[in-house]
C-alpha cells in the first residue's frame, strides 16, 4: 500500500543536471527495492535505475555513469542525481517501491539541445 510523489524535475540544457526526489509512505520503505522509470510519447515506460534494500545499484546502460540513484531510508526518500544531461533523456520520470498498487503522477524532465 506504498504511494509515491515525485518531484525535482524541470527544463534544463544538454549537459545540466537534476535531481529528482521520491517521497513514500504507506509501507516501510526501507525493506523494499525501489527504481526510476521513465517514459517517452510512443514508448512504454522503461527502467532507468534500480536500487536494493541494501543500496545494490543497477542501471540502464544508456544512463550509466551519468545518473546515480540513492536513499535516505530515515526519510522515506529516494533520488536520481542526473548529470550530464542529454536530450534524449527528457521523459516523465517515475519512482517505482516494490509492492507498489499504483503509479504516481511523474516529474517532467526536458532537456534541450
Amino acid at each position: 500500500q506504498v504511494q509515491v510523489v515525485e518531484s525535482g524535475g524541470g527544463l534544463v540544457q544538454a549537459g545540466g543536471s537534476l535531481r529528482l526526489s521520491c517521497a513514500a509512505s504507506g509501507s516501510i520503505f526501507s525493506l523494499k527495492t525501489m527504481a526510476w522509470y521513465r517514459r517517452t510519447p510512443g514508448k512504454q515506460r522503461e527502467l532507468v535505475a534500480k536500487i536494493t534494500v541494501g543500496g545494490s545499484t543497477n542501471y540502464a546502460d544508456s544512463v550509466k555513469g551519468r545518473f546515480t540513484i540513492s536513499r535516505d531510508n530515515a526519510k522515506n526518500t529516494a533520488y536520481l542525481q542526473m548529470d550530464s544531461l542529454k536530450p534524449e533523456d527528457t521523459a516523465v520520470y517515475f519512482c517505482w517501491v516494490e509492492t507498489m498498487a499504483y503509479w504516481g503522477q511523474g516529474t517532467q524532465v526536458t532537456v534541450s539541445p
